[in-house]
């Protein structure tokens, strides 16, 4: 047998195994969620054919041309009862794409459809694409914003990292098709993390922002925003609101950012959060969620304290080390809610929980009382109240 022919052989069996397994939920679980004892996306379900020359001529060899070094960060869809997220891919030249995977089930299964989404591009090329939300909005259209990075044109000679990033739009009605729109216009110096509502408001588009100063940190910036806009076709936010601030000591001090859009529940639109610290070992991104009023949604009217998912054992480990970070919930109709969430900016992973307990978890738990001393007060009523269930 020959080496490409060997080669082909144990790659094709390789990729089988990295991808045709049941998942299986870690119990007894926190009573909140259940996470999955393997990820659901990883860079070895791209395709073998994304990543090889399978003509024997041209690479005898059967070399790794194209790499694909990491699958994060998917937006998340339910279309006709498939999953469908569409996973930030990201090859070993840095750059990254969108690709659509769909599963019956949405815990495991996911394959990638045969070619990676093609966006087209504004009149001013992206650099760099990535983090799509996906939201299913009342005029019809699927709408997908996601980060477009480009080098910053003010950067300093020498300087090949300062970058600004806008937010990019396109709909779609079949995840085939994307119609390219102009990216968002808003006052701020930087936009990553946009989402659009999924309902009108007072007939206008309503879209939650995060405000920034420059690429990395927030600056003066910082906290989830909401503005609105008339139109789409040239999305325009003329004032942002900022409606969850970072704040000091606490999961999002450093910044935070909507994740995906929110559900609407009985109680309120139910919001996923990522929150950001620094620590001695550099950035931790954790999850948190929030409530948000039905009537007026630029009014908080819950703060569980503390975050809601933080990464833990194999999930801590990998390109940015200490990570979690979601932009893709499905809310099915039975109540069934499955989050998609990135560990450490290398693979995806699924948690699955119910309306009903999400609902419970943001509206019983109290919220964050900013202190140490108030902590432990809180702490100690808590033990004081199960006392008469010893």
């Amino acid at each position: 047998m020959s080496i490409f022919n060997e080669r082909l052989s144990l790659l094709k069996s390789e990729f089988k195994n990295n991808t045709e397994y049941k998942n299986a939920p870690v119990k007894p679980g926190n009573g909140l969620f259940y996470r999955y004892e393997k990820p659901v996306l990883t860079a070895q379900h791209a395709p073998l054919a994304w990543r090889y020359d399978l003509n024997s001529e041209t690479n005898p060899f059967l070399m790794e041309r194209l790499g694909i070094n990491a699958v994060l960060n998917p937006g998340a869809i339910e279309l006709n009862g498939k999953f469908y997220l569409v996973a930030r891919v990201e090859g070993y030249d840095r750059k990254s794409f969108f690709a659509v995977a769909e599963s019956a089930n949405g815990i495991d299964g996911f394959e990638f459809w045969e070619k990676p989404c093609v966006i087209p591009e504004t009149d001013n090329p992206d650099t760099n694409v990535y983090d799509m939300r996906l939201v299913k909005h009342e005029d019809g259209y699927i709408y997908g914003l996601f980060c477009t990075e480009r080098k910053d044109p003010n950067a300093a000679p020498g300087d090949e990292s300062a970058a600004v990033a806008q937010c990019g739009i396109v709909r779609t009605k079949d995840l085939v098709t994307w119609e390219r729109l102009p990216d968002l216009k808003t006052r701020s110096a930087q936009q990553r993390n946009v989402v659009l509502h999924p309902e009108f408001i007072d007939g206008k588009y309503a879209l939650y922002t995060r405000p920034q100063d420059s690429f990395i940190e927030a600056g003066t910036g910082g906290g989830i925003g909401m503005g609105f806009a008339k139109s789409m076709d040239n999305a325009v936010v003329e004032e942002e609101y900022v409606i969850d601030p970072k704040t000091y000591h606490t999961i999002k001090e450093s910044k935070n950012g909507q994740g995906p859009a929110p559900i609407k529940t009985d109680k309120g639109w139910l919001h996923i959060a990522h929150g950001v610290r620094n620590t001695a070992a550099g950035l931790r991104y954790v999850l948190y969620s929030f409530m948000t009023s039905l009537e007026d949604p630029k009014k908080v009217t819950h703060r569980p304290s503390g975050y809601f998912l933080a990464p833990e054992g194999n999930e801590r480990v990998g390109d940015v080390s200490n990570v979690v970070f979601s932009n893709g919930l499905i809310a099915r109709e039975n109540g069934e809610v499955f989050i998609y969430y990135a560990s450490s900016d290398t693979r995806c992973h699924v948690l699955t929980t119910t309306v009903d307990q999400l609902v419970d978890y943001v509206v019983n738990t109290p919220s964050d009382p900013l202190t140490s001393a108030e902590c432990v007060k809180q702490r100690i009523a808590l033990i004081e109240s199960n006392n008469k269930y010893k």
